[in-house]
């Protein structure tokens, strides 16, 4: 070890020894961060298998016109765009079917009222047989955001079209906007909870509320997924390319945490990427769109499951 100066500072050199033969170590490569192969498997680029079945299913049933899904989650967790993407992929083209904020740099929900979106198909006066109700977000603490209670209203029908959310004062049977006797069509079939991939940890208290809607769902039979979005913000490796988001080991630990915290099978959690700056439609984002419109599967088996 010799000592020298370095810009008139005392600096310590030390010698470097390379091991016997003569040939410094070389460091391993760090590990790479996607899997050789993806962890599920996804038809990239057969988008209309899926358009098909969508654009042809019907309701068995006479007394179901349509499979209502309620979208529920916290502020900024990208519902409203969801159903945006969702008339994107079905209607191959940019729509702008619910309202959205660019960002949600206030912390509070863009989305006040309760609101059902249906997707035009075709001609005039025919659409698909789904629609997606939005709601006003869940925020923390007392009095912000929506009530839980107003959510489990709406999943049995009790709430009306256009009802404005107040989070001091959930609706209550009496109100003009209280059904008090939802049909089968008013009520809700397929509950899925809306988490941005690239959103902080979530809070306790949202968790708690997210786990008391959860549980309200699993008491009625209702059946219940959970759309991650924004999976290419989340991750570069899928923000590089859409077709990594099954073989990312941090979306992969994302989606095992986000099973462990909510409570929700891992095969029941659908990353998709909404459409946000795009100005014409993607396949590969349309691919995961789809895969989770097919939830509409859930829906019908849950209306046939009433009806027996």
């Amino acid at each position: 070890m010799n000592v020298v100066l370095f810009c008139g500072v005392s600096v310590q050199r030390h010698h470097f020894h390379p091991p016997m033969g003569g040939q410094p170590s070389v460091p391993p490569p760090p590990p790479s961060p996607l899997f050789d192969d993806p962890w599920m498997n996804v038809s990239w680029g057969d988008n209309n298998r899926d358009l098909h079945y969508v654009d042809s299913f019907r309701p068995v049933n006479d007394e179901v016109r349509h499979i209502r899904v309620l979208l529920y989650g916290p502020v900024g967790a990208g519902k409203s765009s969801f159903i945006t993407s969702v008339s994107n992929a079905l209607r191959r083209r940019m729509t702008c079917e619910a309202l959205a904020s660019a960002a949600n740099s206030s912390g509070q929900s863009f989305s006040k009222k309760y609101l059902t979106h249906r997707i035009r198909k075709g001609g005039k006066g025919n659409y698909y047989c789904l629609v997606l109700n939005d709601t006003m977000g869940l925020e923390e603490g007392y009095g912000r955001g929506i009530h839980t209670h107003d959510i489990k209203l709406a999943m049995m029908g009790h709430v009306k079209e256009g009802y404005k959310f107040n989070p001091l004062a959930p609706l209550s049977n009496g109100d003009p906007d209280y059904n008090s006797s939802p049909s089968l069509n008013d009520r809700v079939h397929v509950m899925v909870c809306v988490h941005n991939a690239n959103a902080p940890e979530m809070k306790s208290s949202i968790l708690l509320k997210l786990r008391e809607i959860r549980e309200a769902a699993s008491r009625k039979g209702v059946p219940q997924l959970a759309v991650l979005t924004n999976v290419d913000e989340a991750c570069i490796d899928t923000k590089t390319s859409l077709r990594n988001v099954y073989r990312s080991k941090y979306l992969k630990k994302k989606i095992s945490e986000f099973s462990s915290s909510f409570g929700i099978p891992i095969n029941c959690i659908l990353p998709v990427k909404n459409y946000s700056h795009e100005i014409q439609t993607c396949s590969d984002v349309d691919t995961l769109i789809l895969r989770a419109v097919r939830l509409i599967d859930l829906g019908h088996d849950f209306t046939n499951k009433v009806l027996r």
